[in-house]
């Protein structure tokens, strides 16, 4: 697999769940505010959503259950209750291995729906913060995943070109967000690592 990347000039990985086996802890944090808030938790939709912002994921929960939740409120709350966990979750071993092995060699960057002061913690807790060329989080595009922006605006602060990167994702709306963008996708299946070409 390592020797097969040499192809691409940039690697843009997504975070919670990709780099970091966050999305338990996000998922835990979503049934905390579904009790706070009244509305119902259903864990396999909410992953789903995985790399969306919380504002946009309380748009979604509006309109599925016909509630009028203030979505900056809801989000506020819940990226509070996940900021003040004691663990977040620990390095994703297989996706860590590429990123050691290619720091120093390739652009790196994190392209992520991730508020940014909730992403930059994360990193830095994580110890690979400093690896990384550029780091795009919701606040840095109006259009989110599926949207290409997010990683579009990370190949460009790398100073790659789109169909030079490879992108690392774990949900759906990772993979349309990279093949959007015209990059290939290496998607995190359970441990495994497989390949999805945008074209």
């Amino acid at each position: 697999m390592l020797e097969w990347l040499d192809k691409y000039q940039g690697i843009i990985f997504d975070l919670d769940g990709t780099l970091i086996d966050s999305m338990p802890h996000h998922l835990d944090t979503w049934k905390t505010t579904a009790d706070k808030f009244g509305f119902p938790y259903e864990r396999v939709w909410l992953h789903s959503l995985g790399g969306m912002p919380g504002d946009k994921i309380v748009d979604l929960i509006n309109e599925r259950y016909q509630l009028a939740l203030i979505p900056s409120v809801v989000s506020e709350f819940r990226m509070t209750v996940f900021n003040n966990l004691s663990s977040r979750g620990g390095l994703i071993e297989c996706t860590n291995k590429v990123l050691e092995h290619f720091f120093g060699k390739k652009k790196l960057a994190v392209g992520t729906g991730s508020p940014r002061a909730s992403a930059i913690q994360q990193l830095q807790i994580m110890g690979i913060y400093p690896k990384f060329d550029s780091i795009v989080t919701a606040n840095d595009v109006d259009k989110h995943k599926p949207n290409p922006d997010t990683f579009l605006l990370a190949a460009k602060q790398i100073n790659v070109e789109p169909t030079l990167c490879v992108v690392f994702e774990d949900t759906e709306l990772g993979k349309l967000a990279a093949h959007n963008a015209q990059m290939d996708c290496i998607m995190l299946q359970g441990e495994t690592l497989r390949f999805y070409p945008c074209n």
